[in-house]
């Protein structure tokens, strides 16, 4: 039986073909061994891969230090970040305290604390800088601070500051009192008598008309607060009111 030329160079071929495609798949699962050996290496005591399940043990717990050490490390390097966006502030430098906050919410971006320090110092240049940048950037920064706030209560739904934070700014810095009410009366409930917070809610509500409100606020104040500055003030307002409300 005769085989024809061109039936053997096809068989021969084929059989070349197979012969180069399991060599190569040898020499990647080579590569492969290689580089996990490698990498097990770099954490094996003895500068060489593991041969023992033994070894392989070890190595493992060694690695699970290096990433518990790295964690610790991450954290700590948010502490710093969030210590230095505090003396930032203490400093006046809110600008530059966003910058840090931002970076301290890398490392840690579920704690509030780091919200509402962001949405304090938004505020502060916001206001501290009416002078040096136009309406639209200053609109910005204000519904920066509104959001962070907002995004503090929103991881910590009992954290009080950013509640009376929001009071304050709807109140006084965006004309909502209407807005800042509900806030102001949670803020009450998690701290209470705090005489601050009922300046800013009487003043809420005498700016939406509450009068009866306001001044059953004022009497609270008067009965509780201790600083005569500010009972000369509770007593001056409640007077305004009274005039106002009965003519």
């Amino acid at each position: 039986m005769k085989i024809r030329r061109e039936t053997v160079i096809g068989l021969a071929v084929l059989v070349i073909f197979a012969a180069g495609l399991t060599f190569f798949l040898n020499v990647r699962k080579s590569w492969v061994r290689n580089d996990t050996a490698l990498r097990i290496a770099e954490i094996s005591g003895r500068g060489g891969p593991p041969e023992t399940i033994e070894g392989l043990r070890n190595a493992l717990a060694l690695y699970e230090k290096r990433i518990e050490a790295h964690v610790r490390d991450a954290a700590q390097t948010g502490v710093y970040w969030k210590i230095l966006a505090i003396r930032l502030q203490d400093r006046g430098l809110h600008l530059e305290a966003l910058e840090a906050l931002e970076q301290a919410m890398k490392y840690n971006a579920e704690d509030p604390s780091l919200r509402y320090l962001a949405g304090i110092s938004a505020a502060r240049v916001a206001k501290g800088t009416a002078d040096m940048i136009g309406g639209d950037q200053r609109g910005r920064y204000y519904a920066l601070s509104e959001s962070a706030f907002l995004t503090a209560i929103g991881l910590d739904e009992t954290y009080s500051r950013p509640r009376y934070a929001l009071g304050v700014l709807y109140t006084f810095d965006l004309d909502r009192p209407e807005d800042a009410i509900p806030h102001l009366l949670r803020f009450l409930e998690l701290t209470i008598n705090d005489v601050d917070g009922m300046f800013v809610l009487a003043r809420a509500y005498y700016m939406t008309s509450q009068y009866r409100e306001a001044l059953e606020l004022y009497d609270r104040i008067l009965k509780i607060v201790k600083d005569s500055d500010k009972k000369k003030e509770a007593e001056r307002n409640k007077q305004h009111i009274m005039e106002v409300y009965y003519g």
